[in-house]
């Protein structure tokens, strides 16, 4: 079987267990709002899809690492239908933190897998640029697909819009859809040179943050899902502030996650010649000044343009630092360590919401944007610092 017929069946079922996340990540939260549960609620229900994530992403990174694809996939499977059936069949508080905690995982555990088993067939900086460029479309896809999915469905499934019947069908809907990447997977091959024994396995993060430039990239990843967040959580306020409509601000927000999409498959292309701390160096500084525009524009255009350029600059570093940290990382433990980078971005998706909620009322959305952007610039200067040796070219997956 081709590399490329491959990493599109690994993106493909990452598609389905990824969309089954983001599609039961909408649905639930609309589901409880429209049932008399708070706004509160529903945004710690949200939360909790990607606590999973920041308890277990070590734990997923050494089972990959120990057994390949297969074993670790069809457990991912199982929990996003378990959680997908449980949410369908008990539309209670219980059952839908159950199921977020359930999905979120398998997402994430199949995230790790799949990022793992494509990164064996990439050896220079620009096939692995370009391997990641594709990989990370997975995400915007299922962004897409699932929330797409469950909306339909809770408008037309059911007697009324999102009633129980209605909701039923829809995680039902994405719990097939999380089944059905079974069917892409199958028959894969996991090239036996990849998988590690208990004693190559066995150390724990203290060995993998010894290395002091996976160090400083995890601050990269750290910072870069920081700005992420930021722009996801504020842009909301700020358009209320400026008298924008909802859908403007709609738009806005769409013109970010088009352009983060386009930008990485065309990324390799682009940034042919460079090495990946001078990709992440660039995008930073320019996301840096981006950020610091933002609060400037008055008008909804100038917003929507700024909001474009931020898409390019973030969804390129991305990629870049994956592709850097399968560069940093022995083949051995780069299931560890991507399960490592998963963690730190999945607690930021926790926790930096949370702060901005709170320090936004104190010192004004202009001074999140601000802080954001310095978040970037110090991104930026670490990234420059991550100079790197050659290594021998990896085994052909």
């Amino acid at each position: 079987m081709s590399h490329p017929s491959i990493l599109f069946r690994l993106i493909a079922g990452q598609i389905a267990i990824h969309a089954c996340m983001t599609g039961l990540r909408m649905g639930m939260p609309l589901y409880a709002l429209h049932h008399g549960h708070s706004a509160a609620e529903a945004g710690v229900l949200i939360a909790l899809f990607a606590v999973s994530n920041v308890v277990m992403a070590l734990p997923w990174g050494r089972l990959v690492d120990r057994h390949g694809l297969h074993l670790p996939w069809r457990l991912a499977v199982t929990m996003a239908v378990s959680g997908a059936l449980l949410a369908a069949a008990w539309q209670q508080a219980w059952s839908f933190a159950a199921a977020a905690l359930l999905v979120g995982g398998a997402m994430g555990l199949a995230q790790v897998t799949v990022q793992r088993r494509a990164g064996m067939a990439a050896d220079s900086a620009q096939e692995r640029r370009k391997l990641w460029g594709w990989l990370s479309l997975a995400a915007p896809a299922a962004n897409l697909v699932g929330p797409a999915l469950v909306g339909l469905l809770l408008d037309h499934a059911g007697q009324s819009s999102v009633d129980r019947q209605a909701f039923a069908w829809a995680a039902v809907a994405v719990g097939l859809l999380a089944l059905s990447s079974l069917l892409w997977v199958h028959g894969i091959q996991e090239a036996p040179s990849a998988l590690v024994t208990s004693q190559q396995n066995g150390g724990g993060k203290r060995d993998l943050l010894a290395d002091w430039r996976l160090r400083r990239l995890l601050v990269v990843a750290w910072a870069t899902a920081s700005c992420w967040d930021v722009h996801a959580f504020v842009v909301p306020v700020l358009g209320h502030e400026r008298g924008f409509s909802a859908s403007m601000i709609g738009f806005i927000l769409g013109a970010f996650a088009t352009a983060a999409a386009v930008i990485r498959p065309l990324l390799p292309r682009l940034s042919e010649g460079m090495s990946e701390r001078r990709v992440m160096t660039a995008a930073l500084a320019l996301t840096a000044v981006w950020l610091g525009l933002y609060p400037l524009v008055q008008q909804a255009w100038a917003a929507a343009l700024l909001s474009a350029l931020l898409g390019v600059t973030l969804g390129g570093v991305q990629p870049t630092i994956l592709s850097l940290l399968q560069h940093i990382t022995p083949a051995q433990r780069m299931g560890q360590a991507l399960g490592m980078r998963l963690m730190t971005v999945s607690a930021t998706s926790v926790a930096m919401p949370m702060l901005f909620g709170s320090f936004g009322a104190l010192i004004g959305v202009s001074a999140l944007f601000w802080s954001a952007g310095l978040i970037a610039a110090t991104g930026s200067r670490i990234a420059w610092s991550l100079r790197t040796e050659p290594q021998p070219p990896r085994r052909e997956a």
